[in-house]
């Protein structure tokens, strides 16, 4: 998974910071927006929904929440934290007893869909801050260069299992260099995309952005094997679908919002 995200990265990377630097905010916000609809899709999608019931679901638990806070424009950080903790809870679930224990049907759509309704929207807030351009171009280089180094490090150096039953494949080791590169990635940029933070300032938002790149990823792939598939979808060929792609940015994105507001 890491390795097809590396090539994505390297297509897609230029494209995306081109759209964040020159687009006007409100575009940008309409194109979150398209993703979020996008993203409730792949949710019913994997959760197998059926019914009104569980369709309402998806309207009501995550098109409210990503229009509401797309137009407003103010995050709602007591919502952040819950539906963070709930997808914690998921992780350590799935890490402990394994995918089939998990939960399923209305229930898992309706925390994918609180997790794509609650946090899609914070990319918009997050780069339609003042600063907010340089702070998002920097959070996702920190979280490139910490995938980067997860895979290497991990593909040569990884013997330890990081959670075998969530994602087979993260060690950590991988994980310790991930964090280690995503904080060297967040200095040597700083001086660039976000002048005012010192070294200081920039060691914690890129350790904590790693940290939270790495929990994203595992949160998503704990998504994924409660709903027993191997991808979020099909909307890059190859690659999985728009959720694959975005796991390890969504919370990161909402720390590095609070962290510059």
């Amino acid at each position: 998974m890491l390795k097809t995200r590396l090539l994505t990265a390297a297509i897609a990377l230029p494209m995306v910071v081109a759209a964040i630097v020159f687009s006007p905010p409100w575009f940008f916000s309409a194109f979150i927006g398209v993703l979020g609809a996008w993203g409730l899709y792949e949710v019913g999608a994997m959760t197998g929904v059926d019914g009104v019931g569980a369709r309402a679901i998806l309207v009501l638990a995550g098109g409210i929440p990503l229009v509401g806070l797309l137009v407003t424009r103010a995050g709602c950080w007591p919502l952040a934290v819950g539906i963070s903790v709930a997808m914690a809870a998921l992780v350590a679930h799935v890490a402990r007893r394994g995918p089939q224990s998990g939960p399923h049907g209305k229930l898992l759509t309706l925390l994918g869909a609180l997790y794509v309704g609650i946090l899609f929207p914070y990319f918009a807030m997050l780069r339609n801050l003042p600063g907010g351009v340089g702070a998002i171009v920097l959070m996702l280089l920190v979280v490139v260069a910490t995938d980067s180094a997860a895979y290497f490090v991990g593909s040569g150096l990884g013997r330890t299992k990081l959670a075998p039953r969530v994602s087979p494949n993260k060690t950590v080791e991988g994980a310790a260099g991930g964090l280690a590169a995503g904080v060297l990635a967040g200095i040597l940029f700083r001086g660039v995309l976000v002048p005012r933070w010192g070294l200081a300032d920039a060691a914690i938002v890129s350790a904590s952005v790693s940290v939270l790149a790495q929990f994203g990823d595992l949160a998503g792939s704990a998504l994924k094997r409660a709903s027993g598939v191997k991808d979020s979808g099909w909307i890059f060929p190859g690659h999985g679908g728009l959720l694959d792609r975005t796991c390890s940015l969504v919370f990161a994105a909402v720390l590095t919002y609070y962290y510059i507001r």
